[in-house]
């Protein structure tokens, strides 16, 4: 058995994904629920002084070939996206407003699914609409919720909180307020989950 711990994403990193597929099989066989946390990545770069990966062109071309590798050991069905970079800012807005209706987990497997899976370009809004549509969503309504300043106010301060604890990336998990970055790190996590 295993305790809960914290993973915070943002559904723009390919690691971010394999790292959530693979938390799902932890969360199926351990009977454990983990807790997601919404983040904006570009935000939290710009706190830490980071570039993304997609900002040097010598590690995006490894990134690549990197998330290949890494999805054939997990044995994931993967596809390392056509429109990457994504923005994901009304995203990860969105992701809070899925949180607050109860229905999350199936909003955030969607999401990765559509990019890093099944390589949609969810820089398209219409593209997003149609993912809505299919979750029964009202797409006007709920991304006026996403825009809301309230939750725009929340995912800024959820950005900050994490950087303020010291996190720099995504895919990053917090356990007995230990940090790992990065999906290669799930053994260490697993580990100090025990503890």
């Amino acid at each position: 058995m295993i305790k809960s711990f914290d993973f915070y994403y943002d559904f723009g990193s390919p690691y971010t994904f394999l790292a959530h597929k693979k938390i799902r099989e932890i969360e199926k066989n351990n009977s454990t629920k983990i807790n997601y946390k919404p983040i904006l990545l570009g935000g939290l770069f710009k706190l830490a002084g980071n570039k993304a990966n997609a900002d040097i062109p010598i590690k995006a071309k490894y990134m690549i070939r990197d998330c290949k590798l890494w999805s054939e050991k997990y044995k994931i069905d993967f596809k390392f996206s056509s429109y990457f970079p994504i923005n994901t800012l009304t995203l990860m807005r969105s992701s809070i407003v899925a949180e607050r209706k109860k229905i999350s987990q199936v909003f955030i497997n969607t999401i990765f699914e559509a990019i890093w899976k099944n390589n949609l370009n969810l820089n398209d809004v219409k593209i997003l609409e149609k993912i809505l549509v299919q979750l029964n969503l009202d797409p006007k309504k709920f991304l006026d919720e996403a825009n809301d300043q309230k939750i725009k106010d929340e995912l800024k301060n959820k950005t900050e909180e994490a950087f303020n604890i010291g996190i720099f990336g995504s895919p990053t998990f917090v356990v007995n307020n230990k940090i790992f970055w990065g999906q290669d790190r799930l053994e260490f996590v697993l580990n100090e989950a025990k503890k």
